[in-house]
C-alpha cells in the first residue's frame, strides 16, 4: 500500500467532515473529569465501568476509529488493548483525534496538542556547558511557583498532553521537582527527566522512581573525562554522570544518553556508543547542534554537512542491524538517509524524529505521515517564566501559559500555521522530493539565518545554495 493511499484511507475514513464533526464533540468531560475519548478507552480496555451517557456513546464511536486505524497501521486489536491499558497511551490517542478533530488527515500530521511538552523547569544548573541553548546558571528571576507550575500542568492535562519532559538548566537542583513529577504522574503522563546526571545517586534515582519518573535522558559528551568535562565546562563531573548513568539502569528506568553532535567529540561518537552499550542503557541520540544561548558562540565547530551525512549513514547502519541499544538522532535528516537506503528492501524499521516503532514494513506511510521536523507541530517547549516556544532551541515566544489558553495557541497561532507548512518552505527545503519526511531542522534555518523558512544549512542536500553555512 503506497504512502498516498494510506492517507487517502484515513481522510475518507477518520478524517471524513461527519467522523470529524463527531471527534470534535469529544472533549472534555466536566462529569466524568477527563476528556471523553481517554473515559471512552478506559470503557475500551475495562478499567472503567461506569460513565456519563455521552461517554459511553463515544466508546462506540472510539471503537469504530481504532479498527479503521489499526487496519492502516497494521496494529491487531489486542495490541491497542495493551497499549491503551497505560494511561499515557490513551492520551496519546485523545490527542490524535483531537488533531483529526481540528485540523483534518494532513502531510505531515498535526496533533490536537503537543505530543510531547519539554519544559525548562528552572535555568539553574550546577555546570557551565559550552553548547547551552539557555545559557543556564542561574534561575530566572521569575520562575514559576509550585502552584503557578502546577496550573500549567492542569492545562497541558486538559489538552491530553501524553508525555511531559522535565528539563532546565538542571531540573533535579529545583527543590519542588518531585512533587511536580508526581502531579504530572498522577495526571496519567509519561514523565520524563532530562539532566546532566551528575546529582543522581542511588538515594536520588530512588525517589525519581517513587515519585513518577519513568524516563531518564542524560547528556553524555564524550567517551573520556577530558573531552566530556571541557565541554561541560567543570572539571570533574565525568564521573558523576557515569555513575548517575548506572544508578539510573539499576532503577529500571528507560534510560536515553544524548551527545550533541560537534567538532569536540565528532570522532569519538563510536565509542560514546560502544560506551552506552557497555553501560546498557535504552537509547543513544545524537542531538543537532543548534547556535542559540551559549551554543551561539561555537556554532564554527558544528558539523559540516558532510560529516553530519556520514554520520547519520553510520547511525541507520547501526539501528538496522538489531541490536539491543537503539540510536537516533534529532536530525530530520535521518528519514532521508534510511529511505534513500531502504526504499525497495521492505524493512520494518521506521526512523522518526524520536523513535522507530515497527509496522509492519509501513515505512514509507508512517515516516511521511509523521513528517520529519516535528517542532511547533509534535512538540512544543516551556520556559521556566512560562513562555512557550515552538522547541527548546528556537527562542520564538509565542505566548506565555500563565494568562494564555493552551489549546487556543497550539491551534491557532499564526506564525505555528506556517511553520507547520512544508510547503511554504524556502530554498533546496521547498523543493526536496523528502520535504514531507524530512522538512529540514527549523530551529537551525533560524538559529543561521534568522528564516525560520529557510533551507536547513546543515543538510547535504542544500550545499549547492551559495548562502550554505559548512
Amino acid at each position: 500500500m503506497g504512502t498516498v493511499t494510506t492517507i487517502q484511507i484515513l481522510k475518507s475514513t477518520i478524517g471524513n467532515p461527519l467522523t470529524r464533526k463527531i471527534l470534535s464533540g469529544l472533549g472534555f468531560c466536566e462529569k466524568c473529569g477527563k476528556n471523553r475519548v481517554e473515559v471512552a478507552l478506559e470503557l475500551y480496555v475495562g478499567i472503567r465501568k461506569d460513565a456519563c451517557i455521552k461517554c459511553i456513546l463515544a466508546k462506540k464511536a472510539i471503537s469504530s476509529v481504532l479498527k479503521t486505524g489499526g487496519k492502516a497501521f497494521g496494529v491487531t486489536p489486542e495490541k491497542l488493548k495493551e497499549h491503551f491499558s497505560h494511561p499515557s497511551w490513551r492520551k496519546g490517542l485523545a490527542n490524535v483525534l483531537t488533531g483529526i478533530a481540528h485540523f483534518g488527515i494532513q502531510r505531515p500530521f498535526i496533533t490536537g496538542a503537543p505530543f510531547l511538552v519539554v519544559w525548562d523547569i528552572t535555568y539553574s544548573c550546577n555546570l557551565r556547558c559550552k553548547h547551552c541553548y539557555a545559557n543556564a546558571g542561574k534561575s530566572l528571576g521569575d520562575e514559576l511557583t509550585t502552584h503557578e507550575a502546577k496550573e500549567i500542568i492542569d492545562k497541558l492535562d486538559r489538552a491530553c498532553v501524553p508525555i511531559l519532559s522535565f528539563s532546565g538548566g538542571e531540573p533535579l537542583v529545583r527543590n519542588d521537582i518531585f512533587e511536580l513529577t508526581r502531579y504530572a504522574r498522577d495526571k496519567g503522563m509519561y514523565v520524563a527527566v532530562a539532566t546532566n546526571g551528575t546529582l543522581i545517586t542511588k538515594e536520588k534515582a530512588n525517589e525519581m522512581k517513587d515519585n513518577g519518573v519513568s524516563f531518564v535522558q542524560i547528556s553524555l559528551d564524550g567517551a573520556s573525562a577530558e573531552t566530556h568535562d571541557n565541554f561541560r565546562g567543570i572539571k570533574g563531573v565525568y564521573e558523576k554522570t557515569i555513575q548517575g548513568i548506572r544508578n539510573c539502569v539499576d532503577q529500571d528506568f528507560f534510560v536515553n544518553i544524548a551527545t550533541t553532535a560537534t567538532h569536540y567529540n565528532y570522532s569519538e561518537i563510536p565509542k560514546i556508543i560502544k560506551l552506552c552499550e557497555d553501560l546498557d542503557v535504552n537509547w543513544f541520540m545524537v542531538y543537532n547542534f543548534i547556535p542559540t544561548g551559549r551554543g551561539e558562540f561555537i556554532s564554527e565547530n558544528d558539523l559540516s554537512p558532510i560529516e553530519r551525512e556520514k554520520l547519520l549513514k553510520m547511525l541507520w547502519e547501526r539501528l538496522k542491524s538489531g541490536r539491543k541499544m537503539n540510536v537516533l538522532t534529532t536530525a530530520p535528516q535521518f528519514a532521508r538517509v534510511a529511505l534513500e537506503s531502504e526504499i525497495g528492501k521492505n524493512k520494518k524499521i521506521v526512523p522518526t524524529h524520536f523513535s522507530n516503532p515497527e509496522l509492519q514494513g509501513k515505512l514509507v506511510n508512517l515516516t511521511e505521515f509523521i513528517g520529519g521536523c516535528g517542532c511547533g507541530r509534535l512538540y512544543c517547549a516551556i520556559k521556566p517564566n512560562g513562555d512557550i516556544e515552538p522547541c527548546v532551541f528556537f527562542p520564538f515566544m509565542l505566548g506565555n501559559l500563565k494568562v494564555s489558553s493552551f489549546e487556543e495557541l497550539w491551534r491557532n497561532n499564526p506564525f505555528l500555521d506556517d511553520l507547520r507548512n512544508k510547503d511554504e518552505l524556502k530554498g533546496n527545503c521547498g523543493k526536496c522530493e523528502y520535504r514531507y519526511f524530512c522538512g529540514g531542522c527549523r530551529a537551525r534555518a533560524y538559529g543561521y539565518t534568522g528564516n525560520f523558512l529557510a533551507s536547513d544549512p546543515g543538510c547535504i542536500k542544500n550545499m549547492v545554495e551559495k548562502s550554505i553555512i559548512t
